[in-house]
Parts: structure tokens; sequence; C-alpha cells
């Protein structure tokens, strides 16, 4: 070994041109590598799966794992509002411009400066108190862990009429009508956005509010109020509807209108008079009449009806019922863990949506999605043996993962509606829809050959290793969302007051329903598939009724 060093030290002597040749060749090659790895990590960050989504998820034995689940798409919100937002090029530009004359400055003048700028469609008016308890807004309001601007905070309240937009903890949305808090300390918003550098989005318990001044011409405009039905009068109306008026020239838009600047969810036209309150025992809204004996002409708007004296024609504005929206992690540990289990596509996250309003406590998962997290399922980070949620999402069919819970949840869907939405969610995300080509190209097919299997092992799986199965059918739930999630409340152990289920109701949707807008305009199943996917239904069909429970409704089934 000593001889071949002195050969070498004797080589190098003789040649130094060479030793600083592989110099050279040696700092070139790593410059070549540090700048493949900074092309390399853009794309990686936006199609790869990233430190912080979550991994495939383990399914059953013979059926192929499905993919983790995808973040939607982010969509341009159209910039309505003038040109006051600059393009990506231009801000990036601006900003590193800053940064080299401005050194190290606090967020907060940089968050105020942008304030100054953005007075053209909203101004800023200050710092607020917020409480889960008495919301400072009283709008409707949603939530983003990950990707959170003042922008879209904005553009998201204005959308809907609403005259404040207010942002909380970086992440948190509200909208509202008028504020009812008091002003703080502007250092107290200093937290910055989860989606952007130089603003500022509230602070913990405390609200940057925004007076969204385009917002003022089209907030009387209630086109979105959504129609209830014709409902009797109430025993106490004066106690079930609280605030009312007279109006002699009485108009639909004229009810909705009192009753949204009144922060009520309900407006009710009785001929004359409009009356405004929340859903309650007095008033469930559950017993609809026929909308013939609401059929009286509204006196300031010939093509309306405004109900009668006796029978109310009853709409839901756009003012969010914040009875239900407090949610919070459980205060002390359960040793017992419930599992909500499901087939991939049976409406397991609209069903975790609905347990949290309807408990108060958030829901938890046997997987991770930060997509989910982002949207305001802070349960998703605990690991499901945590017992600090009220169940535990899960797609798992397997007996060991089926005898690890306590108690299920079993949430069964039509498998021609639930693989489609599966399939969507695959290829098009949470709310999005797949493509023309996933379904007409050899994607659907095999998907079809691999879960609609699954469909049906899912639920067998279940009903054989699972201890005190609680069985809810997808379509019973939306057709009788009131009873049926009091019988998914009841298995958890959690005695839900009535008008907290009542403001389920009015809440229901979230922010994960897939819109009905979008409809193939063909059948996706071929002859050989409705074939295959029907003695699937029969055997469940007989499993469910084998256990003395109600067999699959009768629309599972092709007419």
């Amino acid at each position: 070994m000593a001889k071949l060093l002195v050969k070498l030290q004797r080589y190098f002597r003789r040649k130094p041109v060479r030793v600083c040749t592989l110099l050279a060749l040696y700092a070139a090659a790593g410059s070549l590598l540090l700048l493949h790895a900074g092309f390399a990590r853009g794309p990686a960050a936006a199609g790869g799966r990233g430190a912080g989504e979550p991994p495939e998820l383990p399914y059953a034995a013979g059926v192929p794992a499905a993919r983790g689940f995808p973040e939607p798409a982010a969509v341009d919100g159209g910039r309505r509002y003038g040109p006051w937002f600059k393009s990506a090029s231009k801000e990036a530009a601006e900003r590193s411009k800053a940064g080299a004359a401005g050194g190290t400055r606090s967020r907060a003048p940089r968050g105020r400066a942008a304030r100054d700028k953005e007075e053209d469609r909203a101004k800023y008016i200050g710092c607020y108190v917020d409480n889960t308890r008495r919301r400072t807004l009283r709008g409707v309001s949603f939530f983003d862990y990950k990707k959170m601007t003042v922008f879209r905070c904005q553009d998201n309240c204005a959308e809907r009429g609403y005259l404040y937009a207010g942002l909380e903890f970086g992440a948190e949305c509200y909208c509202g009508h008028k504020v009812q808090a008091a002003n703080v300390s502007e250092a107290e918003c200093g937290m910055a956005c989860k989606g952007e550098r130089g603003n500022t989005c509230g602070g913990v318990n405390r609200l940057a509010i925004y007076r969204l001044e385009l917002a003022q011409e089209s907030a009387r405009r209630y086109g979105s109020a959504i129609f209830r039905g014709c409902f009797r009068r109430p025993d106490n109306v004066s106690i079930a509807l609280p605030a009312s008026q007279t109006m002699l020239n009485m108009s639909v838009d004229k009810c909705v209108d009192f009753c949204t600047e009144k922060e009520y969810p309900l407006s009710a036209l009785a001929g004359t008079a409009c009356r405004c309150g929340f859903p309650t025992s007095l008033f469930t809204l559950h017993e609809r009449e026929d909308e013939q004996l609401c059929a009286q002409r509204c006196a300031g708007e010939e093509y309306e009806s405004c109900g009668t004296a006796d029978y109310f024609l009853v709409y839901q504005t756009q003012v969010q019922d914040n009875r239900c929206m407090d949610r919070r992690f459980l205060p002390a540990r359960s040793r017992h863990v419930v599992a909500l289990a499901s087939f991939p596509g049976a409406g397991n996250t609209w069903a975790r949506h609905l347990i949290e309003l309807a408990t108060g406590f958030y829901t938890g998962s046997y997987y991770f999605d930060g997509s989910l997290y982002n949207k305001g399922f802070k349960g998703e980070r605990d690991h499901w043996r945590s017992g600090r949620t009220i169940c535990i999402k899960t797609h798992e069919s397997g007996q060991k993962e089926i005898e690890s819970f306590d108690a299920a949840i079993l949430l069964i869907r039509n498998p021609y509606k639930a693989l489609m939405a599966e399939f969507n969610r695959k290829y098009g995300g949470h709310i999005g829809f797949a493509s023309h080509a996933h379904w007409k190209g050899k994607e659907w097919p095999e998907f079809v050959r691999t879960y609609a299997p699954w469909w049906a092992t899912h639920t067998l799986d279940w009903l054989r290793f699972g201890r005190r199965v609680l069985v809810v059918h997808f379509e019973d739930l939306k057709r009788d969302l009131f009873a049926q999630l009091q019988r998914m409340v009841g298995l958890l152990g959690i005695a839900a007051r009535e008008d907290r289920l009542l403001c389920v109701e009015g809440q229901k949707d979230g922010n994960f329903k897939r819109s009905g807008l979008r409809k193939l305009e063909f059948d996706p199943y071929t002859p050989e598939m409705r074939h295959a996917i029907g003695g699937y239904i029969k055997t469940v069909d007989a499993a469910l009724k084998l256990r003395n429970l109600s067999g699959v409704p009768d629309d599972y089934y092709p007419r």
C-alpha cells in the first residue's frame, strides 16, 4: 500500500497539470448536481408526493390500494374586483426589491402597506376580539390551514354578498353584515397568512376585519337564499320566530334582506308580515305542507308568493347558524375506539362533517389527508388511537383491522353511485371530476373490475368481524338526516341537543359536496358491469337480512 502511495505522489509531482484538471472536473460535476437538484425540486413539489402528503392507503388483500387523496386543484378566483392584485412575477420582483432595500422589517408594516393598496376593493378597519361562543362576524366561515390569503377571504365573502370579511389565526375566514365586538390593538392581529407573505391574517381569537367596498352594491342581492318550503304557523310564533316586521309592499327579497340584517338564518313570509328566527323544536321544518296553501301573491312582487297568516313560506338566508359550529377535541381521552367505516366514495367525509357539527368534537382518521386537515378537519393529524377524537374514518376491510375497533358506524351507499364518486375523487380530487378521457379510456373498466367486488367484501367483512355495528345507508341519511344522525350520535355516546341537530340540517353540505351540475352524457356502465354489480348487491342484501337488518334500498337495483 505504501509503495502505491509513493508511486502516485511521484506521478502527480511530474504531472501537476493533471491534478488541476481533476480538481476542475470535480468542481464542475458538483455544480451540475446542485443545478439538477434545484430544477428537479420545483416539479416534485407540484406533482410528486411531498413530505406533508399522506402515504398510500393500504386496503384489503386482493384489491389494489387506492392512491392517497389528492388535494383539489387551485382555482383562479377570477379577480373580479379590479387591477389591485398584481401578477405573480410583478409581485415577486417587488418583494425582492423590498427585501434588498428594507432588510429585516417586521411583517406588520408590510401588511399595513398592502392594506392601503387594496382600498379600492376592501378597506381594513381594524383588529377585533372574537370567540367561538359569540362570533364577531356571524355569516358563513371557511378554513384553509395551508393556502389562506387576504384576497381569497375577501373574494369568498364578496361573492356571497357580505359587507365584511375577517381573518383569524392565519387560516380562518369569517363573513358578516356587521361587526359585533370591541376593537383592540393592531399588533394583536400580526399573524402571517398561511398562503402568502406580506399580509397579516389576524391572531389567536383576534379578527383582522375588512369592509368590502365593492360588495356594497351587490350585498342586497340574495338570489342564493334557499327555499325550504311551506309550513304551518307554529303555536308560539313570537317565541319560535322572535323578529318580525310588517311590510305592506312585501316581496321575497325584502323579507330575506330584513332577516339577514337581523342575523337570522330563517326568513318566513306570512302575507304582509316578515318573521325571522332559527330552526328549533317549536319550528323544526320537518312537516312540509302543500305549497298551494302558501300561494298568496306578494303585494310588492306580482309573480312571487308570500304565504298567509296561517301558512308560512320559508327561505334560508346566507346567515350561518353558529349554534353547531364550535368543535374541539375530547376533554378526556377515550379508551373506546369507534370506526366510521365505509367503502371509498360512500360519503365518509360528509358523514364526518355531520358528526362533528352534531357532537361538537373532532373526528379522526386511520390515514392522514393533508387537504382535509387544511379544510378544517383538525383531528386528521392525530394518531387514530390517540383517544382525542369522537370516531375514526376508515376504509379498511380486513379481520385484524376491523377487530381493532370497539364499535363501528358502517356507511353503505349504492355501488353505482359510490364507484362513480370514488372514480371522480381519484382523478379529480375531493370535489372535482374525472375527465371525459378517463371515463372513455381503459381506467374506468379496470377500476370497476377491481373495486366493484371490494364494495361487497367491505360490507361483508364488517358485518362478520365488527363489534356493535350500526348500519347506516347513505341514501337514508340524505332522505332523513335528523333521525339517522340521532342514531349515529347515540352509538357514539353523546346526548346531542335537538336544537344542535336542527342547526346541522341547515349546514349539512359543508365544504366537500361535489356539485351535481356536471353530469355524464352517457351511461358509463356496460351490461357486463351491471350484471356483475347486480350480483354483489344481492349478496350484500342477503347478508343484511340474515342479521335481521333492513336490506339495501330499492333504488340500488337499476330499473
